[in-house]
């Protein structure tokens, strides 16, 4: 009688193992005491299995993250074409912390370890710099040459500034974070129709 070959674990099986225990763990002690092994156990996976996808725990975030964007822009309004550049991105923004609220004792414990590991801080921004690129292109603003930097630039700067708004807003429906967004935004719209752009 010939064995079976045990079924190999899919691709996309083993990064959402990976992020929902990362995510569990977070939510139950300080994100910077849990290891990358740690998360492996949880998630019933090898550490050989998690190796193939993530080259440490950073990485489970990034791809985290990669799950929030495609939620974000799944959710886009029908009625976005009929919107203000600032309107869509208002409402893609938004999306994103409802999205981000789902997990937010995780969320709250990861944003919290930073500040005694500026590493990860700063690893992190490279994959806050590409989710703010997808909702200026969601919202048909050119990301390209000098002014998309600008715009990526400035835009991230934005939401780091709602992030620390929703890191103290508990109220059930956001009222701080979207009155701290719709400020923030007042604010870059103003600093951009200043720029001597030819």
């Amino acid at each position: 009688m010939v064995e079976s070959i045990p079924k190999k674990v899919s691709d996309k099986n083993v990064k959402d193992k990976a992020v929902e225990a990362a995510l569990s763990l977070a939510a139950n002690k300080p994100w910077g005491s849990v290891t990358f092994d740690d998360i492996m156990h949880e998630a019933e996976l090898s550490k050989e299995q998690g190796q193939e996808y993530f080259d440490d725990k950073s990485d489970i975030l990034a791809a985290y993250g990669r799950k929030i964007d495609v939620r974000m822009l799944e959710g886009i309004s029908s009625n976005a074409a009929d919107m203000s550049h600032r309107e869509q991105i208002f409402d893609i923004i938004m999306e994103r912390f409802d999205i981000v609220n789902e997990n937010r004792d995780s969320i709250l414990s990861i944003l919290n370890s930073f500040k005694g590991d500026p590493k990860e801080a700063l690893l992190s921004l490279p994959h806050l710099g590409r989710s703010i690129t997808r909702v200026l292109e969601a919202a048909n603003i050119p990301t390209d040459g000098m002014m998309g930097c600008l715009r990526v630039t400035g835009l991230t700067g934005v939401y780091l500034y709602v992030l620390k708004a929703w890191k103290d807003d508990d109220s059930a429906d956001m009222a701080k974070t979207m009155a701290a967004l719709d400020k923030a935004l007042d604010k870059a719209e103003m600093v951009y129709n200043s720029l001597p752009i030819t």
